[in-house]
């Protein structure tokens, strides 16, 4: 599969998810296999034109993880043709472009979602953004705004013309935000009129309905909560679609990867002078200062909640780990529900 001039090697993509899919976080599924695409969580074009360090921090990535995309947001076609070109200088393989976030503090600001209400628009911030880079721009968008506007199809030719190289559709509206269920004949539909790729989003929990639906007309499959409920999910899902017998992961290799993820959180830092790139270790002072372990154990709490979905006693898993008040105890937590003998042989 091709978007623009970059080859993937897998069809199957790591969607960005604000406040998950960090590169500690991508960096992981990377290991597991059967990605063939990660994409950064979503960067606000105006923090990158203004060079807002925290908003920089949202743009950090490792050479580990290309192919790579940065997703920024953003109404204004100035501001996103100029942040397409930090993108582009910080070395990403593609500059994505969100239209499909429904959170009312996106969309209020003519961002995320609500780019479709105005497809005109829309398509004049992807020209702009096309023009002023060599990098393929690509646009991840949902169904519509609401059931009586389903736009997509329409928006997927606009962009197109305007120069997007792929786009990506979560066949849900902005109205119905997580519910209900995605609408995956009109993602299907808009593969058939569009001679860009495009990639599906939605309800894809499970390898087997990973491969499914890249059955279905899509170039490829990008997956969310699926991904935070199993590392593994893309490995397993290209193994399918190989038609060999997916990898089985026991409880013992899930509670390494926690660990993993505890371990790569508290020892990265990433060097700003060599364009966000490279990772340092930093000084205990260093993470002292920076509130390193409070902002590990949110970490482990939001991943947590997604998780332990399925698994045996994942209910207390959450409470104990919500309860943590320190890195060590997280670790003994860990320990203690992935690898001591009982609690394998319970699962």
């Amino acid at each position: 599969m091709k978007i623009g001039n970059v080859t993937l090697e897998s069809p199957f993509v790591v969607a960005p998810m604000a406040g998950m899919t960090d590169t500690a976080f991508r960096r992981l599924v990377k290991r597991q296999g059967g990605c063939g695409l990660v994409v950064t969580e979503m960067v606000s074009s105006e923090g990158l034109v203004r060079g807002i360090d925290r908003t920089l921090e949202y743009a950090e990535y490792t050479e580990e993880e290309r192919p790579v995309a940065i997703q920024i947001f953003g109404g204004d076609p100035v501001k996103m043709a100029a942040a397409a070109r930090i993108v582009e200088g910080l070395g990403a393989d593609i500059v994505d472009v969100n239209m499909g976030c429904p959170v009312p503090k996106i969309a209020k600001h003519n961002a995320g979602c609500s780019l479709m209400r105005e497809p005109e628009h829309a398509a004049t911030v992807i020209e702009a953004m096309a023009r002023a880079v060599k990098i393929p721009v690509t646009v991840k968008m949902r169904a519509g705004w609401n059931d009586r506007a389903r736009n997509a199809p329409t928006l997927a030719r606009m962009v197109e013309d305007a120069g997007a190289a792929a786009v990506s559709i979560h066949g849900r509206t902005a109205e119905q935000s997580y519910s209900g269920t995605a609408d995956w004949d009109l993602v299907a539909r808009v593969a058939a009129e569009v001679g860009i790729p495009v990639l599906g989003s939605g309800d894809c929990v499970e390898p087997l309905q990973v491969v499914e639906r890249l059955q279905s007309g899509v170039s490829g499959v990008l997956v969310g909560r699926g991904v935070l409920r199993s590392p593994w999910i893309l490995a397993q899902a290209a193994d399918l679609a190989a038609g060999r017998r997916p990898r089985e992961v026991g409880l013992r290799e899930r509670g390494q990867f926690l660990l993993e993820y505890i371990e790569l959180l508290l020892d990265e830092r990433v060097d700003e002078a060599e364009g966000f790139r490279h990772v340092l270790m930093p000084s205990p002072a260093e993470r002292e200062a920076r509130g390193r372990e409070r902002w590990v154990i949110n970490k482990l709490r939001a991943l947590c909640a997604w998780y332990s979905k399925g698994l045996d006693g994942g209910s207390r898993l959450r409470v104990r780990v919500n309860a943590a008040s320190s890195v060590i105890e997280l670790r003994d937590i860990v320990d203690e529900f992935f690898f001591d003998v009982p609690s394998a042989v319970g699962a």
